[in-house]
């Protein structure tokens, strides 16, 4: 429920597909929109566990110069360093997991039965150039470097949240709160 329960990351429905939300709500669908949402929602919980190894390998991988960077940058300087250094990695893994999971936990028949219920509307909605499995991506990124980003401050601002030898290590030598 990482995704789910999480207002700050919980992946909408494509804004392509909002006047679609809309009109099943207001003919008592809500459920449909609902179920949708959260088979999104699934599909990315399902992808980020793989986050791990990839932030790892890139922990290793940093330089002096990058660690000096990140601890002398901004509140989420880790996390740009993160995100910049494995965006294109955390795509390409998360993106075959994505599809895996939408077809699991059924998007795409989910997104069929939603769209087919639209009758006329859907002569003014496209839903044909929509990627779900790339939206889902996406959004799926944004929402673990939004998390990163959250527990990056609190260990700037927080000695306390400095649990690890090596975070003592690095933002141990910035002082409190940087």
């Amino acid at each position: 429920t990482l995704f789910r329960s999480n207002p700050q990351v919980k992946i909408p429905m494509p804004k392509s597909l909002q006047k679609v939300e809309k009109g099943l709500r207001k003919l008592g669908q809500d459920k449909v929109a609902d179920n949708f949402v959260e088979t999104m929602n699934r599909a990315a919980e399902k992808a980020v566990p793989e986050a791990a190894s990839i932030f790892a390998d890139s922990v290793t991988e940093m330089s002096i110069a990058d660690a000096k960077e990140i601890l002398q940058g901004e509140d989420d300087a880790a996390t740009q360093y993160f995100r910049k250094k494995n965006g294109d990695k955390l795509k390409e893994k998360f993106l075959p997991i994505v599809k895996q999971a939408t077809n699991q936990v059924g998007v795409t028949s989910r997104y069929k039965k939603m769209t087919s219920n639209l009758g006329m509307l859907s002569n003014f909605i496209d839903t044909d150039n929509l990627d779900l499995d790339e939206y889902v991506t996406n959004k799926a990124m944004d929402g673990l470097f939004a998390m990163v980003a959250a527990e990056e401050k609190k260990i700037r601002e927080n000695p306390l949240e400095r649990t690890t030898d090596l975070l003592k290590k690095v933002f141990g030598s910035a002082g409190p709160g940087n």
